[in-house]
């Protein structure tokens, strides 16, 4: 089975989560996610989640440290999934017709989330 390394965005403004929902036709349909998306070949973390912010809600982004590490074996494909802090540099606007919201960290556990992220949201609630 090969692995598809991903990136993922971990944006909080004002306590609340930006987190974006998985347009139906695609793998995981219906959940929501923290925005980002698969690593090119010879891309770094960093410059592959500014590409996939800039493509997928026409932003920038400062791209900070990585927040949790995970990977997970879906029945037909496994990911490695890197969760990374970002700041936006504006006002971030769906470009390819997902929903997005802010969501506060006491509701992240009430979203449904792909399995990968189980833990990260679970952290994440606890800290608050």
């Amino acid at each position: 089975m090969t692995t598809i390394v991903v990136t993922a965005a971990v944006i909080e403004r004002d306590d609340r989560f930006l987190v974006t929902r998985r347009q139906t036709g695609v793998h995981l349909e219906g959940y929501w996610e923290f925005p980002g998306g698969k690593c090119d070949p010879g891309e770094t973390y960093a410059v592959c989640l500014a590409r996939e912010l800039r493509e997928e809600l026409g932003v920038d982004a400062a791209v900070g440290e990585e927040l949790f590490l995970t990977t997970h074996a879906y029945p037909d494909r496994a990911v490695e999934l890197h969760f990374l802090r970002c700041e936006l540099l504006g006002d971030p606007a769906p470009q390819v017709g997902q929903e997005m919201r802010w969501v506060a960290r006491s509701e992240l556990g009430a979203l449904r989330f792909p399995p990968a992220d189980g833990e990260l949201i679970r952290r994440l609630a606890r800290q608050g």
